[in-house]
C-alpha cells in the first residue's frame, strides 16, 4: 500500500501532466482555419480536427464511462470519433472547432473532478496511458498539418521559395542560409539553440562498435505501454552502428548516383513500392546546403533499406538500436534516456515542436548515449529492421486494439522520437510502428553493420 501523501503526489503529477499536455494540444489549433481543421491531405490519415475529438472520446470512454460508471455525455460523437467508427474518408464531415472545443473542455472538466476522488493506486497506469495517447495524436496532427501546408504552398505560384522547400518543415524560414551562423530563439519557450557553423561542416562517416553481451530491453515502468513490457535480457553479438543518423549530405550521394533509378539497391517489395509511388527524393527534402548536417527526413522504410544497401550496410534491429542508445555497460543499467535517468530537457534533444524543424545531428552533445551515439532522441524517428511484435509475456493494455492488432509482418518498428514528439512519449524503450511504405511521418534512420 502506498501512503495517502504518495497518492496525493501522484495525483498532483498526473494533474500537471494533463494540464501541460492539453496546453500543447490546443497550441496546434491556435488560429487554425476551418478548411485546414477538416482537411485530409492523405487518405491514410484523418483530419487534425478528428484527432482532437478522438482525444476527448477516449478520455470519456475509459475514465468517465468505464471507470466512473457515468453515462456518455455526448453520444452523438461516439461513432464519429471512435477509431473503428467511420472510414477516414468520412471523417472530414466534422463539427466546427468551437463545438469540438466545447466537447473537449466538458469532458476534461468531468475527468478532473473524477481525479479528485479516484483511487489512483488502482488506476495510475491508465491515466499515464491517456497522457501518452494524447501525445501520440498531437504528433500525428503535427505532420498532418505539415502535409496540408505543403499542398497549399504548391498552389501559391507567386511565392518565390526554393522548390525543394515546398514540402519541408523549414518552409516558413525566410532564408535557410542565414541559419548556419545564427541563433534561433523560440518565443515563449525559454529555449535558445545556437546553430553554429557546425551545421555546414560535413561529419565523418563514423561507426561505433558495440561489444557482444547481454543488455536489458523494454521497460517495467508504470509509464511503459503494453508493447514495451516486459523488461527482458537480450544477448547480441558484436556489431557496428552509426554515431549519427544519416544526414542530407550523405543521402544526396545516393540520390545523385541514381539510387532511385537502380533496382540493385532495392528489395523486391521496395522496388514494387517505388514503381507505384514514383518518388525521387524524401518527402521533406531540403536542397539547401545549409541543411546538409540535418538528418534526412520523410523517408519510408524501403528508402532507408535501399540507402543502407547502397553504402554496404544495413538497418539496425530494434534490439541493436536500443542497446546502443540505452545500455550503460559500466553499471549494467538500462537508461531511461540516452544520457541517463535525469529529467528530459530541451538542452538534451530537439523535441516538443519548440524549434519546429530538424536540427543538425551533432547539435546536442549532452544527449549522447553511454556508447557514444548522438541524436538518438528527438529530431527524427529512426527506422529499424525489426517487425513490430510483442515481447515474451505480452499482455494487451488497456485494450487489444492499441498494440496487438498491429503485430505480425506488416509494420516496422521506429525508435527515438522526432522534433514534434511531446516529452511524455520520449524514452529509449518507447516503440513506434508504421507500414514500411509510409513516409509522411518525421522519420529518418541510421545504419548498422556486422
Amino acid at each position: 500500500m502506498i501512503s495517502e501523501l504518495s497518492k496525493y503526489s501522484v495525483k498532483e503529477s498526473i494533474f500537471q501532466d494533463f494540464y501541460e499536455c492539453r496546453l500543447k494540444t490546443f497550441a496546434l489549433f491556435q488560429d487554425i482555419e476551418e478548411a485546414t481543421f477538416c482537411s485530409q491531405p492523405h487518405p491514410d490519415f484523418s483530419p487534425v480536427g478528428w484527432h482532437l475529438g478522438h482525444i476527448a472520446y477516449i478520455e470519456s470512454l475509459w475514465l468517465l464511462e468505464r471507470c466512473a460508471g457515468s453515462r456518455c455525455l455526448f453520444p452523438q460523437y461516439s461513432k464519429l470519433f471512435a477509431a473503428d467508427g467511420l472510414p477516414k474518408s468520412e471523417r472530414v464531415k466534422l463539427p466546427n472547432l468551437e463545438e469540438i472545443r466545447y466537447y473537449v473542455d466538458t469532458v476534461r472538466e468531468k475527468v478532473l473532478e473524477y481525479l479528485e476522488v479516484v483511487d489512483i493506486e488502482q488506476q495510475e497506469r491508465l491515466w499515464r496511458f491517456l497522457i501518452q495517447h494524447e501525445s501520440q495524436h498531437c504528433e500525428i496532427s503535427s505532420f498532418v498539418l505539415e502535409l496540408v501546408k505543403s499542398q497549399e504552398s504548391r498552389k501559391v505560384s507567386h511565392v518565390r521559395i526554393f522548390p525543394a522547400l515546398r514540402s519541408h518543415p523549414c518552409l516558413e524560414v525566410p532564408d535557410a542560409r542565414l541559419l548556419a551562423n545564427a541563433a534561433l530563439s523560440v518565443e515563449g519557450s525559454g529555449v535558445e539553440l545556437a546553430l553554429k557553423s557546425q551545421e555546414c561542416r560535413i561529419l565523418p562517416l563514423e561507426m561505433i562498435q558495440i561489444p557482444a553481451g547481454e543488455f536489458e530491453q523494454g521497460s517495467d515502468s508504470i509509464k511503459a505501454l503494453d508493447n514495451e513490457r516486459f523488461a527482458h535480457k537480450v544477448y547480441l553479438d558484436t556489431y557496428l552502428i552509426d554515431r549519427y543518423p544519416v544526414t542530407c549530405e550523405q543521402y544526396r550521394v545516393f540520390m545523385e548516383a541514381g539510387g532511385y533509378q537502380n533496382s540493385r539497391w532495392w528489395s523486391q517489395s521496395g522496388w514494387q513500392w517505388l514503381q507505384t509511388e514514383s518518388v525521387t527524393q524524401p518527402l521533406y527534402w531540403c536542397d539547401n546546403r545549409s541543411w546538409d548536417n540535418h538528418p534526412v527526413c520523410g523517408v519510408s522504410w524501403y528508402e532507408a533499406e535501399a540507402y543502407s544497401r547502397f553504402v554496404g550496410k544495413r538497418l539496425p534491429t530494434e534490439a541493436e538500436w536500443e542497446k546502443a542508445v540505452s545500455w550503460d555497460a559500466q553499471v549494467n543499467h538500462h537508461r531511461t534516456y540516452p544520457w541517463g535517468d535525469e529529467e528530459l530537457t530541451t538542452q538534451r534533444c530537439n523535441c516538443d515542436r519548440l524549434i519546429g524543424k530538424t536540427t543538425a545531428v551533432n547539435a546536442y552533445p549532452t544527449g549522447r548515449s553511454a556508447y557514444g551515439l548522438d541524436d538518438t532522441l528527438g529530431n527524427v524517428w529512426e527506422w529499424t529492421a525489426s517487425w513490430f511484435n510483442g515481447y515474451n509475456g505480452f499482455q494487451s493494455y488497456p485494450y487489444t486494439g492499441y498494440s496487438q492488432v498491429y503485430f505480425g509482418e506488416k509494420h516496422r518498428v521506429l525508435k527515438g522520437g522526432s522534433w514534434a514528439t511531446p516529452p511524455w512519449i520520449l524514452r529509449s524503450s518507447f516503440r513506434n510502428w508504421y507500414h514500411p511504405g509510409v513516409r509522411q511521418i518525421f522519420a529518418g534512420f541510421r545504419c548498422a553493420a556486422d
